[in-house]
């Protein structure tokens, strides 16, 4: 009895050997599968998400030229003399041109996104100070101290159009 159970056992043997390599090979050919086509899934995601951030990051520099000061002050001329009424004009046309692009976020870095914050802040900024000094007692007078200071300094945007223009290499 007890040398037909040992027959049986080994006869069995390589019967179990080869289910459980069997299983494993299963289990592992599954996996691979599983992540190819996560893997397809993603670049198919990829292909169809990068025209998208593209004309995000196209968008954004379009705002960053639209806001950026000497192009602001061409296209927006000041109405009257009051210096707080033109400053109050230039940031609100800021906000809503901001306004206006606060979707594309989603498409872009968040150091990006920070990066393009930064320069609309600064930009206002820059507005705010000039209007508050002493010398500028007009809108027209304003005009020409930001504009100066800009031929010094440069436009706050400068920065954050370079750092789009780092990342957009970055992508190719």
């Amino acid at each position: 009895m007890e040398s037909k159970f040992i027959d049986l056992l080994i006869s069995f043997l390589p019967a179990v050997i080869v289910a459980f390599i069997s299983f494993y090979f299963f289990n592992l050919h599954v996996r691979n599968e599983e992540r190819r086509r996560r893997f397809l899934l993603h670049r198919e995601n990829q292909k169809q998400a990068f025209p998208l951030r593209l004309q995000a990051y196209e968008r954004m520099v379009l705002f960053l030229e639209r806001i950026s000061p000497g192009k602001l002050l061409s296209r927006m001329a000041p109405v009257g003399e009051d210096k707080k009424g033109y400053a109050s004009l230039l940031v609100n046309t800021i906000d809503q041109e901001f306004e206006h692009n606060l979707t594309q976020q989603i498409y872009i870095s968040d150091e990006c996104w920070n990066t393009i914050k930064a320069a609309k802040n600064a930009t206002i900024a820059l507005i705010h100070k000039t209007t508050l000094k002493k010398e500028v007692d007009s809108a027209d007078k304003m005009r020409e101290v930001i504009l100066t200071g800009l031929i010094e300094k440069g436009a706050p945007s400068d920065t954050a159009l370079a750092y789009i223009k780092d990342e957009i290499s970055d992508m190719f």
